[in-house]
């Protein structure tokens, strides 16, 4: 996503705005085992409000994990 640095005498640049992405392990107890994801901090949110397993089974069914 891209958008302007504006100054305090209104001159605006333009920048980037990047997703804060962090790298989490989760413990499957299905599985028993650990993945490691690269998720934004809105995703962990999701993913603890949810759960894990929820979440890899939605995200299996839409391709994005095989």
């Amino acid at each position: 996503m891209v958008g302007h640095s504006v100054s305090h005498s209104n001159i605006k640049t333009k920048r980037k705005f990047n997703p804060n992405l962090q790298d989490k392990r989760f413990y499957i107890p299905e599985e028993k085992k650990w993945i490691t994801l690269k998720v934004s901090t809105s995703g962990i949110k999701i993913i603890n409000r949810r759960g894990i397993s929820a979440c890899l089974k939605e995200a299996r069914a839409k391709g994005f994990i095989k």
